[in-house]
């Protein structure tokens, strides 16, 4: 933070700059935070349907909790921790145009399903149609399934227990069936299985039938195949979220919502390279803008040094591509 505030120009001392970080309401933030990712997501990604997957993002801790132990979650140990802030994203499934389109942070102490509701309020407002939903076997509960299938269309693979699934599991060929989760009890659910057989085919020295089985919810116009084809697209999310990495401001303060506002600061800045190399840059050609190999999320970050401080030499020439983002961002901040 010091080394940001000394070396920006017009900028307020870290002293003064923390203080006031601290005095910021989470709730603001966050809803701040989204309203400025729709309005990037209106920049670029239009009104047509898209496809949104969701994912948790961990980030490790070694400290204490700031204030309550709910502050702070698990997950898999990393760096002599298992302690982590944890927050829910959503992502376009859009290969010129991935843009993260909503954020929230979690809590140990509040159910998973709340804080899916929470970050579908933010997908709501979005200037397109949400055409369905990848998730991963995080969210296999009932009450978070209920919400996702509320939205829109949900795939999400199972976790394998129980003998009912276990029977399910126990075949050679694709199928659709229906699975009955948590049988005879008051939150009794019923949805749609896509049972899918596969070849491994030596992959991973591994050869067999390898037998996966996926939520399904809406999709019955596709074939079991179909609906794990769709569901493996979300794996480029881990690009997005690797970027995100990138941009985050490191610190050492156990506050956490001056820790979120630097992860919803990371996700606003890799949207923004992502609107500058294909609104700016891109060449235009039939069927699509060619994206610029060479602007790589590195040089967008030199960019920025280059723009918040004068005394950094200018290294960089970008021809700009004459068609920009189109005049419906315009209009919709206009309105």
């Amino acid at each position: 933070m010091k080394a940001v505030t000394d070396t920006t120009r017009k900028a307020y001392s870290d002293d003064y700059t923390l203080a006031q970080l601290h005095t910021v309401p989470a709730a603001e933030l966050e809803a701040t935070a989204n309203r400025l990712l729709c309005q990037q997501a209106a920049m670029i990604l239009g009104t047509g349907p898209r496809i949104i997957c969701l994912d948790f993002v961990d980030i490790h801790y070694h400290g204490c909790p700031h204030a309550d132990d709910g502050e702070l979650c698990h997950t898999k140990p990393r760096d002599g921790t298992s302690q982590c802030h944890r927050y829910l994203a959503g992502f376009v499934l859009c290969q010129a145009k991935p843009l993260v389109v909503a954020v929230t942070p979690v809590r140990s102490d509040e159910p998973k399903s709340d804080a899916v509701e929470r970050l579908l309020d933010h997908v709501a407002a979005l200037p397109f149609e949400v055409a369905g939903l990848l998730a991963d076997r995080g969210f296999y509960d009932g009450a978070s399934i209920k919400r996702l299938d509320a939205a829109a269309a949900v795939a999400l693979p199972i976790i394998r227990r129980g003998k009912q699934m276990a029977e399910k599991l126990d075949t050679t060929v694709s199928y659709w069936t229906e699975y009955v989760m948590y049988e005879g009890s008051e939150r009794e659910l019923r949805f749609p299985l896509a049972v899918c057989v596969s070849y491994q085919q030596g992959n991973r020295g591994k050869h067999g039938l390898l037998v996966r089985a996926y939520v399904a919810c809406d999709l019955a116009d596709r074939t079991p195949k179909e609906v794990e084809a769709l569901y493996q697209k979300r794996s480029a999310i881990e690009t997005a979220f690797r970027t995100m990495r990138e941009a985050r401001a490191r610190t050492s303060t156990t506050d956490p919502v001056v820790r979120l506002l630097f992860v919803l600061v990371s996700f606003l800045v890799r949207n923004l390279w992502l609107i500058v190399r294909w609104g700016v840059l891109a060449t235009p050609r039939r069927g699509g803008r060619a994206l610029p190999v060479w602007f790589r999320f590195e040089v967008f970050r030199e960019w920025l040094d280059h723009a918040l401080d004068d005394t950094l030499c200018r290294k960089w020439e970008a021809p700009t591509n004459g068609v920009g983002i189109p005049a419906t961002y315009g209009q919709l901040d206009a309105g």
